[in-house]
């Protein structure tokens, strides 16, 4: 005979979805101030006086900024991470899986440049403070093998194999990213027009030819 479950398992079980649930809307709702405002000159109070939520509220659900910071940006990453997925499944052929990232790549930078600022804001504060230096890993991670999708089919569709590593391929073009939006946010027009020409350079330089052709 099967034994039933305990009611307050259940209790405590929704009770624990609520408490997340709510941290998750909280931390999406704060996250434009927090991406305005940066990780240095933010503290939970001052998140709340550009909020529509009390000070008490934020506090009760998060232990300090650091712990609403990494959650938001988790929030997120989490939909960044498959941001690429669509143009994956839609490319035909690597030049339309070429175009299409680029565009892409474009139109987030120009779309959240807030919001990326404020994830290489944590990032960089990482190096000094390894409180939350797991979880940026934890996401830092999760965008390697999001760009390495990218590299994997591109090669695929070309018949060739990827000459660079996961990590090298990562760095490269965070890196492209990275220089243009602080082009962007420095209204460095030109240099930002310029992206789409230094990607077609790293794809060109993606795949070695693969053994099965030979």
């Amino acid at each position: 005979m099967t034994q039933a479950a305990d009611p307050r398992s259940r209790i405590d079980e929704r009770a624990r979805d609520k408490f997340a649930a709510k941290r998750t809307e909280l931390a999406l709702a704060t996250l434009h101030t927090l991406a305005e405002r940066g990780y240095a000159h933010t503290s939970l109070r001052e998140i709340a006086q550009n909020s529509e939520y009390s000070h008490g509220v934020l506090h009760y659900y998060f232990r300090d900024k650091i712990d609403l910071l990494v959650h938001a940006v988790r929030q997120y990453e989490a939909v960044c991470v498959t941001r690429y997925d669509d143009v994956i499944a839609a490319a035909n052929n690597a030049d339309e899986l070429r175009t299409e990232f680029i565009a892409t790549f474009s139109a987030t930078l120009a779309a959240d440049a807030a919001i990326h600022r404020l994830w290489y804001d944590l990032r960089n504060q990482s190096l000094f403070d390894d409180s939350f230096r797991d979880d940026v890993l934890e996401i830092e991670a999760r965008r390697e093998d999001m760009i390495w999708r990218v590299v994997s089919r591109y090669c695929e569709h070309r018949d060739t194999v990827p000459n660079l590593t996961p990590a090298t391929a990562y760095v490269t073009i965070d890196g492209i990213f990275q220089r243009a939006l602080l082009h962007q946010l420095a209204g460095r027009t030109d240099e930002v027009d310029n992206v789409g020409d230094q990607l077609d350079s790293i794809f060109g330089l993606l795949g070695a030819p693969s053994l099965s052709r030979s």
